[in-house]
Protein backbone atom coordinates (compact mmCIF):
# COMPACT_ATOMS: atom_id res chain seq x y z
CA UNK A 1 0.00 0.00 0.00
CA UNK A 2 1.32 3.39 -0.97
CA UNK A 3 1.36 5.55 2.16
CA UNK A 4 2.77 8.88 3.28
CA UNK A 5 4.92 8.83 6.40
CA UNK A 6 5.49 11.84 8.63
CA UNK A 7 8.39 12.14 11.12
CA UNK A 8 6.99 11.48 14.56
CA UNK A 9 7.04 13.52 17.76
CA UNK A 10 9.44 11.12 19.52
CA UNK A 11 10.57 13.11 22.57
CA UNK A 12 13.83 11.20 22.86
CA UNK A 13 15.17 13.67 20.30
CA UNK A 14 14.11 16.86 22.08
CA UNK A 15 16.70 19.53 22.81
CA UNK A 16 18.28 19.72 26.28
CA UNK A 17 15.86 21.42 28.62
CA UNK A 18 12.97 21.25 26.14
CA UNK A 19 9.73 19.86 27.56
CA UNK A 20 7.81 16.98 26.03
CA UNK A 21 4.91 19.33 25.32
CA UNK A 22 7.08 21.94 23.59
CA UNK A 23 8.87 19.36 21.47
CA UNK A 24 5.65 17.56 20.50
CA UNK A 25 4.09 20.87 19.53
CA UNK A 26 7.12 21.82 17.46
CA UNK A 27 7.13 18.47 15.68
CA UNK A 28 3.49 18.80 14.77
CA UNK A 29 4.42 21.40 12.17
CA UNK A 30 5.61 18.51 9.97
CA UNK A 31 2.20 16.83 10.19
CA UNK A 32 0.42 20.12 9.52
CA UNK A 33 2.48 20.66 6.37
CA UNK A 34 1.78 17.13 5.13
CA UNK A 35 -1.96 17.40 5.70
CA UNK A 36 -2.09 20.78 4.04
CA UNK A 37 -0.27 19.40 1.01
CA UNK A 38 -2.10 16.08 0.67
CA UNK A 39 -5.50 16.54 2.29
CA UNK A 40 -7.29 16.20 -1.06
CA UNK A 41 -5.99 12.63 -1.47
CA UNK A 42 -5.42 11.38 2.09
CA UNK A 43 -8.36 9.56 3.67
CA UNK A 44 -6.96 9.04 7.16
CA UNK A 45 -4.06 9.52 9.55
CA UNK A 46 -3.06 6.45 11.56
CA UNK A 47 -1.26 7.02 14.84
CA UNK A 48 -0.37 5.06 17.96
CA UNK A 49 -1.36 7.41 20.79
CA UNK A 50 1.31 8.50 23.30
CA UNK A 51 3.68 5.54 22.81
CA UNK A 52 5.12 4.14 19.58
CA UNK A 53 5.48 0.67 21.04
CA UNK A 54 7.16 -1.39 18.32
CA UNK A 55 9.20 1.72 17.45
CA UNK A 56 11.43 1.29 20.52
CA UNK A 57 8.82 2.49 23.02
CA UNK A 58 9.27 6.10 21.98
CA UNK A 59 6.88 8.50 23.73
CA UNK A 60 5.37 11.93 23.23
CA UNK A 61 3.05 14.46 24.85
CA UNK A 62 -0.78 14.34 24.55
CA UNK A 63 -0.73 17.84 23.04
CA UNK A 64 0.28 16.24 19.73
CA UNK A 65 -2.98 14.25 19.68
CA UNK A 66 -4.99 17.36 20.44
CA UNK A 67 -3.35 19.26 17.58
CA UNK A 68 -3.81 16.28 15.26
CA UNK A 69 -7.50 15.98 16.03
CA UNK A 70 -8.00 19.65 15.22
CA UNK A 71 -6.01 19.38 12.00
CA UNK A 72 -7.90 16.29 10.85
CA UNK A 73 -11.17 18.15 11.42
CA UNK A 74 -9.82 21.17 9.55
CA UNK A 75 -8.74 19.16 6.51
CA UNK A 76 -11.63 16.66 6.69
CA UNK A 77 -9.37 13.65 7.18
CA UNK A 78 -10.28 10.70 9.40
CA UNK A 79 -8.19 10.02 12.49
CA UNK A 80 -7.43 6.36 13.26
CA UNK A 81 -6.04 5.60 16.72
CA UNK A 82 -4.18 2.31 17.09
CA UNK A 83 -4.80 1.53 20.76
CA UNK A 84 -4.07 -2.18 20.43
CA UNK A 85 -1.09 -1.97 22.80
CA UNK A 86 -1.80 1.26 24.69
CA UNK A 87 -5.51 0.76 25.36
CA UNK A 88 -7.29 -0.67 28.39
CA UNK A 89 -5.40 1.13 31.12
CA UNK A 90 -1.83 0.69 29.94
CA UNK A 91 -1.01 4.42 29.78
CA UNK A 92 -2.84 5.43 32.97
CA UNK A 93 -6.28 6.03 31.48
CA UNK A 94 -8.62 3.46 29.95
CA UNK A 95 -7.66 4.73 26.50
CA UNK A 96 -4.60 6.82 25.69
CA UNK A 97 -6.68 9.31 23.68
CA UNK A 98 -8.43 10.35 26.88
CA UNK A 99 -5.28 12.11 28.04
CA UNK A 100 -5.69 14.54 25.15
CA UNK A 101 -9.47 14.74 25.62
CA UNK A 102 -10.03 13.67 22.03
CA UNK A 103 -12.03 11.01 20.26
CA UNK A 104 -10.75 9.42 17.02
CA UNK A 105 -12.94 8.49 14.08
CA UNK A 106 -11.75 4.89 14.33
CA UNK A 107 -10.16 3.13 17.29
CA UNK A 108 -8.41 -0.23 16.90
CA UNK A 109 -8.46 -2.44 20.00
CA UNK A 110 -7.09 -5.86 20.94
CA UNK A 111 -4.63 -7.36 23.47
CA UNK A 112 -5.95 -5.93 26.75
CA UNK A 113 -9.50 -6.48 25.54
CA UNK A 114 -9.33 -10.09 26.76
CA UNK A 115 -6.57 -9.65 29.32
CA UNK A 116 -4.35 -11.65 26.98
CA UNK A 117 -6.26 -14.91 27.46
CA UNK A 118 -7.56 -15.26 23.90
CA UNK A 119 -7.06 -13.30 20.67
CA UNK A 120 -9.81 -10.78 20.03
CA UNK A 121 -9.84 -7.47 18.22
CA UNK A 122 -12.40 -4.77 17.58
CA UNK A 123 -12.67 -1.56 15.61
CA UNK A 124 -14.82 1.22 17.02
CA UNK A 125 -16.13 4.04 14.88
CA UNK A 126 -18.50 6.98 15.01
CA UNK A 127 -22.20 6.97 14.31
CA UNK A 128 -21.53 9.26 11.35
CA UNK A 129 -19.37 6.59 9.71
CA UNK A 130 -21.87 3.89 10.61
CA UNK A 131 -24.74 5.79 9.04
CA UNK A 132 -22.74 6.27 5.83
CA UNK A 133 -22.82 2.51 5.31
CA UNK A 134 -26.26 1.80 6.74
CA UNK A 135 -28.69 1.29 3.87
CA UNK A 136 -31.02 -1.20 2.24
CA UNK A 137 -29.33 -4.31 0.89
CA UNK A 138 -30.22 -3.52 -2.71
CA UNK A 139 -28.21 -0.29 -2.52
CA UNK A 140 -25.00 -2.38 -2.26
CA UNK A 141 -23.35 0.13 0.09
CA UNK A 142 -23.13 -2.06 3.18
CA UNK A 143 -19.74 -2.49 4.83
CA UNK A 144 -19.39 -6.26 4.88
CA UNK A 145 -16.55 -7.88 6.78
CA UNK A 146 -16.26 -11.36 8.23
CA UNK A 147 -14.04 -14.39 8.44
CA UNK A 148 -14.24 -17.89 9.85
CA UNK A 149 -13.57 -16.84 13.44
CA UNK A 150 -15.58 -13.63 13.54
CA UNK A 151 -17.40 -13.22 16.85
CA UNK A 152 -15.72 -16.23 18.46
CA UNK A 153 -17.97 -16.88 21.43
CA UNK A 154 -15.26 -17.92 23.87
CA UNK A 155 -12.99 -14.96 23.02
CA UNK A 156 -15.93 -12.57 23.29
CA UNK A 157 -16.83 -13.98 26.71
CA UNK A 158 -13.23 -13.45 27.82
CA UNK A 159 -13.53 -9.86 26.62
CA UNK A 160 -16.73 -9.34 28.57
CA UNK A 161 -15.12 -10.80 31.70
CA UNK A 162 -12.19 -8.40 31.32
CA UNK A 163 -14.54 -5.42 30.98
CA UNK A 164 -16.38 -6.58 34.11
CA UNK A 165 -13.09 -6.62 36.02
CA UNK A 166 -12.36 -3.05 34.88
CA UNK A 167 -15.78 -1.97 36.09
CA UNK A 168 -15.69 -3.71 39.45
CA UNK A 169 -12.10 -3.48 40.69
CA UNK A 170 -10.85 0.09 40.11
CA UNK A 171 -8.15 -1.15 37.74
CA UNK A 172 -7.23 2.32 36.46
CA UNK A 173 -6.61 3.66 39.96
CA UNK A 174 -4.57 0.60 40.89
CA UNK A 175 -2.54 0.93 37.70
CA UNK A 176 -1.69 4.51 38.56
CA UNK A 177 -0.26 3.30 41.88
CA UNK A 178 1.65 0.54 40.12
CA UNK A 179 3.04 3.09 37.66
CA UNK A 180 4.39 5.12 40.60
CA UNK A 181 6.07 2.00 41.94
CA UNK A 182 7.63 1.38 38.52
CA UNK A 183 9.01 4.92 38.59
CA UNK A 184 10.56 4.30 41.99
CA UNK A 185 12.16 0.93 41.23
CA UNK A 186 13.66 2.25 38.01
CA UNK A 187 14.99 5.51 39.47
CA UNK A 188 18.61 4.34 39.67
CA UNK A 189 18.74 3.64 35.93
CA UNK A 190 18.82 7.40 35.31
CA UNK A 191 22.39 7.49 36.61
CA UNK A 192 23.64 4.41 34.78
CA UNK A 193 26.63 5.33 32.58
CA UNK A 194 25.15 3.46 29.60
CA UNK A 195 21.53 4.60 29.88
CA UNK A 196 20.61 7.66 27.84
CA UNK A 197 17.01 7.91 28.99
CA UNK A 198 14.44 6.32 31.24
CA UNK A 199 10.98 7.24 29.96
CA UNK A 200 7.56 6.26 31.17
CA UNK A 201 3.92 6.59 30.25
CA UNK A 202 1.66 4.85 32.73
CA UNK A 203 2.62 1.20 33.00
CA UNK A 204 5.10 1.34 30.14
CA UNK A 205 8.67 2.12 31.16
CA UNK A 206 11.60 2.03 28.73
CA UNK A 207 15.33 2.09 29.38
CA UNK A 208 17.49 3.17 26.42
CA UNK A 209 20.97 1.64 26.46
CA UNK A 210 23.67 3.57 24.61
CA UNK A 211 27.39 3.34 24.06
CA UNK A 212 27.97 6.93 25.19
CA UNK A 213 25.61 8.54 27.67
CA UNK A 214 26.69 12.12 26.94
CA UNK A 215 26.55 11.99 23.15
CA UNK A 216 23.79 9.34 23.06
CA UNK A 217 25.85 7.36 20.58
CA UNK A 218 23.99 4.05 20.23
CA UNK A 219 25.53 0.64 20.29
CA UNK A 220 25.77 -0.88 16.80
CA UNK A 221 22.62 -2.89 16.27
CA UNK A 222 24.72 -5.82 15.07
CA UNK A 223 26.05 -6.29 18.62
CA UNK A 224 22.54 -7.10 19.89
CA UNK A 225 23.15 -5.80 23.40
CA UNK A 226 19.45 -5.99 24.18
CA UNK A 227 19.48 -9.71 23.44
CA UNK A 228 22.16 -10.15 26.09
CA UNK A 229 19.88 -8.52 28.67
CA UNK A 230 17.05 -10.78 27.57
CA UNK A 231 19.18 -13.91 27.86
CA UNK A 232 20.41 -12.95 31.33
CA UNK A 233 16.91 -12.11 32.54
CA UNK A 234 15.53 -15.37 31.19
CA UNK A 235 18.11 -17.29 33.22
CA UNK A 236 16.64 -15.56 36.30
CA UNK A 237 13.04 -16.37 35.40
CA UNK A 238 12.18 -12.88 34.09
CA UNK A 239 10.97 -12.18 30.57
CA UNK A 240 12.47 -8.87 29.37
CA UNK A 241 11.87 -8.72 25.66
CA UNK A 242 14.14 -6.05 24.16
CA UNK A 243 13.41 -3.72 21.27
CA UNK A 244 16.89 -3.30 19.87
CA UNK A 245 18.87 -1.68 22.69
CA UNK A 246 15.74 -0.63 24.56
CA UNK A 247 14.75 -2.67 27.60
CA UNK A 248 11.19 -2.10 28.71
CA UNK A 249 8.86 -2.99 31.56
CA UNK A 250 5.26 -3.66 30.52
CA UNK A 251 4.04 -5.92 33.32
CA UNK A 252 0.60 -7.45 33.80
CA UNK A 253 -1.75 -5.50 36.03
CA UNK A 254 -1.51 -8.14 38.78
CA UNK A 255 2.21 -7.47 39.30
CA UNK A 256 3.27 -6.89 42.90
CA UNK A 257 5.76 -4.44 44.37
CA UNK A 258 8.16 -7.28 45.20
CA UNK A 259 7.95 -8.51 41.61
CA UNK A 260 8.67 -5.02 40.29
CA UNK A 261 11.72 -4.81 42.56
CA UNK A 262 12.90 -8.17 41.21
CA UNK A 263 12.33 -7.12 37.59
CA UNK A 264 14.33 -3.91 38.14
CA UNK A 265 17.19 -5.74 39.85
CA UNK A 266 17.39 -8.35 37.09
CA UNK A 267 17.27 -5.62 34.44
CA UNK A 268 20.09 -3.76 36.19
CA UNK A 269 22.28 -6.84 36.37
CA UNK A 270 21.39 -7.74 32.79
CA UNK A 271 22.44 -4.33 31.55
CA UNK A 272 25.66 -4.60 33.53
CA UNK A 273 26.36 -7.85 31.69
CA UNK A 274 25.36 -6.44 28.31
CA UNK A 275 27.55 -3.31 28.40
CA UNK A 276 30.75 -5.16 29.16
CA UNK A 277 33.21 -4.79 26.29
Amino acid sequence: MDVITVPGPDCYHRDPGESWADYSTRRFALMEQTLQQHSNTVCAVIIEPLVQCAGNMRMYDPVYLKLLRSACDKYKVHLIADEIAVGFGRTGTLFACEQAAISPDFMCLSKGLTGGYLPLSAVLTTDQVYQAFYADYQNMTAFLHSHSYTGNALACRAGLATLEIFQQHNIIEKNQSLAEMMTQVAARFHEHPHVAEVRQTGMILAIEMVKNKHTREPYPWQERRGLKVYQYALSKGILLRPLGNVIYFMPPYIVTEDELLLIAEVAWQGIQQAVKD
